[in-house]
């Protein structure tokens, strides 16, 4: 990094600025398998406007900028291959403001969802997208996040209304409104929701908010083989049933977090429910999905009805990711996911258990099961390249499974540099060409979290 940018941005941040190798190692990885890539320097902005200094700075002497939030993604985002600056976001973690009556908010970029849930349900709100790490709103904005309610209230793309975005030439854009609809030229918001830090840094989020449901009621119920899972679920979702979660854990996820959290669950293909609504639709739309189930070989519904319970119940099923490293101690995970149509998520989750029982590498299976979005965690040994190859392996003809399927590379994890490689199996040389181009017209210089999503050509 150049040192007059250097004693630059130390004269603007003071000891928010940092070359330490604490923390540039801390800033360099992700929960990904991937081996680390350090930026040169970290700073730890507070406001927009400070951002968009740092930015301005950068782009004077051509620094490489990665945008920063919990370090919780999976596919190398935040890592920095060509060095430059971490702009870490997690000190802007203030509510801006919460609107009851419209059901939205605004937040900078570094509030958490946790933090925000904790601030909303004392008003009888609630965010509903909810991926398994306390993501930063910004970060879940960047890379397009979801989470085991998206089978009903959507994802981030579905939930955030506007943005503050901070260019790579440092002037600060609004996108969108606080209107729920609009007809009002492009849709920027769109383009910055799920670019990862290519296009610019995300400072502020307006949310759309839901109301607390007047009950709640959660379940578990088991099958002697996943494929009657999977095709129970799709019968409930055509069906009509509004199921609030459904999540799909194979029998040795299930083993996982047996071990992990102290539950007592049979070891076999489990799903886990979530009803929202009135006391009565919960009822109703609970006994209609028991008897789907029942009749597709599941055992009775085991329920979790008080909030102590459902809560342990989605606290295990969120930590999926720490049991799964408990389960294999002293390994790493290959964490990936895919999304297929509904109707072909049985045949794609089929195959791939099959490719297991011919590996030698264990990799639990968790799942969205209600939008066709499952993952697997490959626990491999870093010491021993013979499992990362066989590992990506794996990956690789998972990838070409789900396409084939008429499915995508990822369904919320992202491309970042993991997924990188297959951005042209799904999307076709032309299509790369016009992200190319917007990239090329919104970051000319390549500083915006450069040598991610977009292949080199």
């Amino acid at each position: 990094m150049n040192t007059r940018l250097m004693a630059e941005l130390t004269q603007l941040l003071g000891d928010r600025f940092t070359t330490s190798d604490y923390e540039r190692q801390q800033h360099g990885q992700d929960e990904s398998a991937l081996p680390p890539m350090l930026p040169d320097a970290v700073c730890f902005p507070l406001t927009t406007a400070e951002v968009a200094e740092i930015v301005r700075r950068c782009a004077q002497y051509h620094t490489p900028i990665i945008p920063f939030g919990a370090g919780s993604s999976l596919e190398g985002h935040v890592f920095a291959p060509h060095g430059g600056l971490t702009v870490d976001l997690s000190r802007m973690a203030n509510i801006l403001r919460v609107s009851a009556d419209d059901l939205d908010c605004t937040v900078q970029a570094g509030v958490t969802r946790q933090q925000l849930d904790q601030t909303l349900r004392p008003q009888g709100l609630f965010f509903p997208v909810d991926p398994g790490a306390d993501a930063t709103l910004g970060g879940m904005a960047s890379t397009r996040a979801s989470g085991t309610t998206a089978v009903r209230y959507g994802t981030m793309a579905d939930n955030v209304l506007a943005l503050t975005v901070v260019l790579p030439s440092g002037e600060v854009i609004q996108t969108g409104t606080r209107a729920r609809k609009s007809a009002a030229g492009y849709d920027l918001t769109r383009l910055f929701v799920g670019s990862e830090g290519t296009l610019g840094i995300i400072t502020e989020v307006t949310l759309k908010l839901q109301g607390l449901p007047e009950a709640m009621s959660a379940a578990v119920v088991g099958f002697a083989e996943f494929d009657a899972a999977v095709k129970a679920v799709t019968e409930i979702r055509q069906a009509g049933i509004p199921v609030a979660r459904v999540e799909f854990l194979d029998e040795v996820m299930v083993a996982a977090i047996n071990q992990f959290a102290g539950l007592k669950l049979t070891e076999r293909p489990t799903l886990f429910f979530e009803f929202h609504g009135s006391t009565a639709t919960v009822h109703e739309c609970a006994e209609l999905a028991g008897e789907i189930t029942h009749a597709w070989g599941g055992s009775d519904f085991q329920w979790a009805v008080d909030a102590g319970e459902r809560s342990a119940l989605w606290k295990a099923r969120h930590n999926a990711y720490f049991a799964g490293l408990a389960f294999r101690p002293g390994s790493r995970s290959l964490t990936t996911d895919v999304c297929v149509p509904i109707s072909r998520l049985a045949d794609c989750i089929i195959e791939t258990k099959h490719d297991l029982r011919d590996s030698f590498l264990t990799a639990p299976i968790v799942g969205h099961v209600g939008d066709g979005n499952f993952h697997l965690m490959f626990l491999v040994d870093p010491t021993k390249p013979a499992e990362l190859a066989e590992a990506q392996r794996l990956n690789k003809r998972l990838v070409q499974r789900a396409l084939a399927l008429g499915g995508t590379i990822t369904g919320e994890h992202g491309v970042g540099l993991g997924k990188m490689k297959f951005m042209a199996d799904e999307h076709g040389q032309g299509a790369l060409a016009v992200m190319r181009a917007i990239k090329q017209a919104i970051d000319p210089q390549n500083l915006m979290n450069p040598g991610k999503m977009l292949p080199p050509l």
